[in-house]
């Protein structure tokens, strides 16, 4: 439970947002400082209650970081971040919180409120961790002595002035794990993550080009990025999803670059019904395809992944054509 006073918060975000860490996400900019006043967003807000909801798949085996660093490695697989590759989130965690509203008003009668999951101009970070839900890593997100970091954050705004809970403190010492291993150093000091670096920004938020200079670090990155997670020392504590929801849909499951890339846009809007993928649409898809095959092109050689490129470029739109340009310029040494 936490409380609406979040003043203490407020010129770390007005320093993020004057440094344009934000990058294109003009609406962080738009809400400005109400993202730090809950009472403003939702008038008559007196507390806060914060969840969390683990979303590794039921079925991630032990030593799963290490799996996760295979596929990385791996140039044809085409590696989508873990909290991607099931239901959206929005989905499945709006509805429970909804129905938590309803569980207290049962108990106390009449309750205004409001749900959130990362939908709307909220420092859900900042709540969790003043509500004792972990501490702020320093890749920025909520971590927990007893589940790390992979876990999905949501806020349920009440006009009832509740107990408010102990926040816990820090636990990450002198490791630089997460900042170290950024393959774009978007965590330019720790606490502090300049977006416009960031592999999940580029290949989720950001609607144009992907800068030419971060595209040879997003390897086979298509969506998202976890790879401050994996390093994180605490993630071996992290607990497995409870719902079948977030298991792993069988399309993307070990999925190479080259299958992905064969879908047409029926098959994306098929396959990812439901999915958070879905929201990033086709051209980006393709676009983030197109990165991953032009890396593993230059990594494997293998004639093939040009030949898809090649045969995919007259079909497509100025953006996708300018990433498959930029791939297949990748061309290797030796190329088989």
């Amino acid at each position: 439970m936490a409380g609406v006073d979040l003043r203490s918060a407020e010129p770390g975000l007005q320093a993020w947002l004057a440094a344009g860490f934000h990058g294109s996400m003009g609406y962080m900019a738009q809400h400005g400082l109400r993202r730090a006043r809950p009472a403003e967003l939702v008038p008559g807000t007196a507390s806060v209650i914060t969840v969390c909801m683990d979303y590794l798949p039921r079925a991630t085996p032990e030593g799963w970081q290490a799996v996760q660093w295979q596929g990385l490695h791996d140039p044809l697989r085409a590696q989508v971040s873990m909290y991607a590759r099931g239901r959206d989130y929005h989905k499945v965690m709006r509805p429970r919180l909804q129905r938590l509203a309803e569980h207290l008003m049962e108990e106390v009668g009449p309750l205004g409120h409001r749900a959130f999951t990362d939908s709307a101009p909220v420092l859900e970070v900042e709540l969790a961790t003043r509500s004792g839900l972990g501490w702020r890593g320093k890749h920025t997100l909520a971590l927990q002595r007893d589940g790390g970091s992979m876990a999905f954050l949501g806020e349920l705004f009440v006009d009832l002035a509740l107990p408010l809970t102990e926040a816990d403190s820090a636990h990450c010492g002198q490791c630089t794990a997460c900042i170290d291993i950024c393959p774009t150093q978007a965590i330019v000091a720790p606490y502090r993550l300049d977006a416009r670096r960031c592999i999940s920004y580029l290949t989720i938020e950001h609607a144009g080009p992907i800068p030419i200079e971060f595209r040879a670090a997003i390897g086979n990155r298509i969506y998202g990025c976890d790879d401050c997670q994996l390093v994180c020392p605490w993630n071996k504590f992290a607990h497995r999803a409870a719902l079948p929801d977030f298991d792993a849909r069988a399309a993307l499951e070990g999925a190479t670059l080259l299958q992905l890339w064969a879908w047409t846009e029926a098959d994306f809007l098929r396959l990812t019904e439901g999915s958070p993928i879905r929201r990033i649409g086709w051209r980006r898809w393709r676009r983030n395809l197109a990165v991953g095959l032009g890396n593993a092109w230059r990594a494997n050689g293998d004639a093939a992944l040009a030949q898809a490129l090649t045969h995919a470029r007259e079909s497509a739109d100025a953006l996708v054509q300018e990433h498959i340009d930029w791939a297949l310029a990748q061309r290797p040494l030796n190329p088989t």
